[in-house]
């Protein structure tokens, strides 16, 4: 039984692996080559008859015989393809090529950082064959790959060319992309119900749900009324105030007869409208009362809610034209139930309004004893003139103490009382004029 040499099935592998000309041979080369290719078959055949003939004959049947084929299969190489084979031998090629280099490097003695690392370049190169390579990658490796490449992304060095995955992104930034990740699908997923509701009763999913809608749109209703209240109260302050600066006091405490609750009304907007302001007069009214003896009987006239009384130790009288506090006196303020001179201190604290402030404070000399003080604060906005409004009090039986201008809010005045009214009911008194506290419209 005839079979083939071992040197004889690589000899076309061998032959194939030599280099290709670039330029086209001439019909003559071939038929060399041709003649040339006879003489090396003619000469294998003769080989392989001479080595036929020197095998020793073995008997028919014998069993050394199938012993002998079957290890010659054994020893016999696989045949391999040609791609194979050539990635072999490209490899081959190139770890020789790499021990060259490196067994030079080590006779010339090159201990030197950079040599070391050229050295692991030459021992790391990829393959050049990619499909090679690729077969040999396995899937988990890649993975656990790409994972330490995001945990602990690797620092660039000029001396290493081994390819890196593009876009590698820090810790930071992959962890900023999952947290919005979670946003952006957080984003349109309706409410859910705890964990036990689901399990108890995932029925009731559909009925829990538009809880929030509705309650969201109660609450806008309830905002939108309690906005469109706040200026219908708005409106209507402006409009009892302009009634109260344009009208006597007689006619303002016939409005609040008729309309009980436009007093509270009234009342609560001016105190909105006060709170802004950097300081009180009413609190400083209070504290230089409070220097004063504790004995002095004090008459309030447009007392409000009384917090003139509340602040002081003396014994107030409270006069206004509704009542907001048990202590408070209803009457017109030009003819409150009180004896003359039967009052230490008269105070008139932003409640000198309506056309008849004449009336108001000739009623104040007639209650006050004489040398009782008067102090009055007004918002400094309604005076056009201050000393025409002095002079004019004097006129009254007042002698001016003291006045305080500096407030960019209010002045305040103190007067003492000298006697009766130097004037006649009939005399008039301009500067007692005050111009009317007015809130724009918004």
């Amino acid at each position: 039984m005839f079979e083939e040499p071992e040197w004889a099935e690589e000899a076309p592998v061998v032959a194939c692996l030599r280099p290709v000309a670039s330029q086209p041979r001439p019909a003559a080369a071939s038929r060399i080559k041709g003649s040339k290719r006879r003489q090396l078959l003619a000469t294998l055949r003769a080989l392989e008859a001479a080595s036929l003939s020197q095998q020793p004959a073995s008997l028919p049947g014998s069993d050394s015989e199938e012993e002998e084929v079957v290890e010659r299969k054994k020893k016999r190489p696989q045949k391999a393809s040609f791609t194979s084979v050539f990635a072999e031998v490209e490899e081959k090629r190139k770890k020789q090529h790499q021990k060259q280099k490196c067994h030079k490097r080590a006779v010339h003695g090159s201990d030197s950082a950079a040599e070391e690392k050229r050295k692991g370049r030459c021992q790391k190169q990829a393959p050049s064959n990619l499909a090679q390579h690729l077969d040999s990658v396995d899937q988990t490796g890649l993975k656990a790959w790409k994972s330490n490449a995001t945990d602990h992304p690797p620092k660039p060095s000029s001396g290493t060319t081994s390819p890196q995955p593009p876009h590698t992104l820090s810790r930071k930034q992959w962890r900023n992309r999952q947290k919005n990740k979670r946003r952006h699908k957080n984003k349109f997923r309706p409410p859910q119900p705890p964990d036990s509701a689901l399990a108890t009763a995932p029925t009731e999913e559909t009925e829990v749900l538009p809880a929030p809608i509705q309650d969201s749109q109660e609450t806008r209703a309830g905002a939108l009324r309690a906005r469109m209240a706040e200026r219908l109260d708005g409106a209507r302050f402006r409009y009892l105030n302009e009634q109260l600066y344009s009208g006597p006091s007689s006619a303002a405490q016939r409005l609040f007869q008729e309309d009980p609750e436009a007093f509270l009304l009234y009342h609560r907007g001016f105190q909105s409208q006060v709170k802004k302001w950097p300081q009180q007069p009413v609190d400083r009214i209070a504290r230089d009362l409070r220097q004063r003896p504790a004995s002095l009987v004090v008459a309030d006239f447009g007392c409000g809610d009384c917090r003139l009384a509340s602040s002081v130790r003396n014994p107030v009288h409270c006069f206004d034209l509704a009542s907001l506090d048990p202590r408070v006196t209803v009457c017109d303020m030009a003819q409150v139930p009180l004896e003359d001179e039967s009052v230490d201190v008269a105070v008139f604290c932003l409640s000198l309004m309506g056309t008849n402030i004449r009336d108001f404070l000739e009623e104040a000399n007639r209650v006050l004893k004489t040398g009782g003080l008067l102090k009055v604060a007004e918002v400094s906005s309604r005076f056009e003139d201050v000393r025409t409004f002095l002079g004019a009090v004097t006129k009254l039986g007042f002698r001016v103490i003291s006045k305080d201008l500096t407030n960019s809010h209010f002045f305040l005045f103190d007067f003492e009382k000298t006697g009766p009214p130097r004037v006649g009911p009939k005399a008039q008194l301009s500067g007692l004029r005050l111009q009317p506290c007015l809130y724009k419209r918004r």
